[in-house]
């Protein structure tokens, strides 16, 4: 047996173009990820921001950031406030329809250029 060439290494080459090694999952990422996503279907926006809190503490405990987390939250409180201000607004608009065809009775009728059917 010959010895081994000494331009030959036994150990593995390490060179520059290696990836870094993982420093592990940041905890509540995927929380944050979900609760970014709901935050943009309305009533959902409500899942979607407890989701982001939850992920926001779980990150925050680990000592990480959470960038989805954050947006997720103010997302969400903005959705849901729109949200609930265009069920205010429905809300009054269904109450001054009740109210119009409560005076005007049954039938088919315009005021102001606006056609009410009351039953």
């Amino acid at each position: 047996m010959s010895a081994p060439d000494s331009q030959y290494s036994t150990t593995p080459y390490a060179g520059g173009n290696q990836p870094a090694p993982a420093t592990g999952s940041t905890p509540g990422r995927g929380l944050g990820i979900a609760g970014f996503v709901l935050a943009f279907f309305g009533p959902a926006a409500l899942i979607g921001l407890i989701l982001s809190i939850v992920g926001l503490v779980q990150s925050r405990r680990a000592g990480r950031s959470n960038g989805f987390a954050i947006a997720g939250i103010i997302i969400s409180a903005l959705v849901l406030l729109a949200v609930i201000g265009l069920v205010i607004i429905g809300a009054i608009a269904a109450s001054q329809v009740a109210e119009t065809c409560q005076q005007l009775g049954p039938g088919s009728h315009v005021k102001d250029g606006i056609t009410y059917t009351c039953s």
